[in-house]
């Protein structure tokens, strides 16, 4: 009996210690590995990138598809109808939400140096998620995006074929956009 007395002291007076630990700002959580591998990957998530993390294979490619588009520099009124049309076609998506996904990719790409340095990076969320037939349909949209250009660009062309190579590395096999 005494022990089990003992034993229940210590484990109270431990308990109490830590407590007064933690009042004075001494925290022994932090020592916990699987507990820091969740706050940086929550970090990483909350603080990164967000071209990171485009995980759906409509918006990545409507950001490839910006991306082509402002390879040369801004796009130009006719690009933008352009693109407009394509979301509003292929993706049956409305006038408003073609629109907002225009302005939501335009500013995700930004200068778009971070998309040109890490192409693979930037599409390897999406990039499993992607069928045969999505992934034909995106090349074909680039490549209609490249055509708007009435001198051909170098810049543009070199982007897609990038895309491409890309593609052909790691596609699943899988039909639809759904």
């Amino acid at each position: 009996m005494h022990i089990v007395l003992g034993l229940l002291g210590s484990i109270v007076t431990i308990l109490i210690l830590l407590k007064k630990l933690a009042d004075a700002g001494i925290d022994l959580g932090g020592l916990n590995p699987f507990l820091r591998a969740h706050r940086k990957r929550w970090r990483d998530k909350v603080e990164g990138n967000p071209l990171y993390a485009i995980e759906s294979p409509m918006e990545a490619t409507a950001l490839l598809m910006t991306a082509t588009a402002k390879a040369d520099g801004d796009m130009t009124a006719e690009e933008k109808h352009a693109l407009l049309g394509a979301f509003e076609q292929h993706f049956h998506l409305s006038k408003r939400d073609a629109a907002g996904l225009l302005v939501s990719t335009a500013h995700l790409l930004g200068s778009g140096e971070e998309l040109k340095a890490n192409l693979a990076r930037v599409m390897e969320p999406s990039l499993l998620k992607f069928t045969a037939d999505q992934v034909e349909s995106a090349l074909q949209l680039l490549g209609a995006v490249c055509d708007l250009d009435p001198a051909e660009n170098e810049l543009k062309r070199e982007l897609v074929d990038q895309i491409a190579e890309i593609f052909k590395s790691r596609a699943s096999s899988k039909d639809g956009w759904t």
